[in-house]
């Protein structure tokens, strides 16, 4: 338990980049019609399920740009 403890100032900065990318990049895919590469709903699975990975691989690979 004191170990989760001293780690709070390290994980909370993550969870909070985690949420915040992965909201934004299922708002993203939610709104959009068109991709680089895949479907909506491959991207909402990677985004989703991923965790960090999912959204930055979105907006690496199959944001379309506007």
């Amino acid at each position: 338990m004191n170990g989760i403890m001293e780690a709070l100032p390290f994980l909370i900065p993550l969870l909070i980049l985690q949420l915040s990318l992965m909201g934004f990049s299922v708002y993203h895919v939610l709104t959009h019609k068109k991709y680089k590469c895949g479907n909506r709903i491959l991207w909402l699975i990677l985004c989703l399920c991923l965790n960090v990975i999912g959204p930055v691989l979105y907006f690496l690979l199959g944001k379309e740009d506007a």
